[in-house]
């Protein structure tokens, strides 16, 4: 039971995959598109601290390293720069939607993709 336990970050991790790639590749509006992506980037963000936990595990700021198990830095440094980029990729996509809605009136894929000029 307590493997179970140990497994469910990775089975919402793969729950949040399914969902994004489900919601990306089905909508058509392309706001709701961004949505699956920044739920993609949410997934992988949950999976990068999934793994650097450690059951028990300490920070790693000690100068002098104490006997027990420490958490792992790496994943958690990649998380914070996976956010940074996040916000900066999402809000690039949501001001190409705006200017697609400027353009055509529509934020529906489709109809923006036949649109020339």
């Amino acid at each position: 039971m307590s493997e179970f336990l140990a497994n469910i970050p990775f089975l919402a991790v793969a729950a949040l995959i399914c969902v994004a790639l489900y919601i990306m590749m089905s909508q058509r509006n392309l706001i709701k598109v961004v949505m699956g992506v920044v739920i993609l980037e949410s997934a992988v963000n949950l999976f990068l601290v999934t793994l650097g936990y450690r059951e028990g595990g300490v920070a790693p700021i000690f100068t002098n390293a104490p006997g027990t198990l420490m958490v792992l830095p790496v994943p958690q440094a990649l998380t914070l720069t996976s956010i940074v980029i996040g916000v900066a990729t999402t809000a690039l996509m949501l001001s190409m939607i705006m200017l697609i809605y400027r353009h055509t009136g529509e934020t529906d894929a489709e109809k923006s993709r036949k649109v020339k000029g």
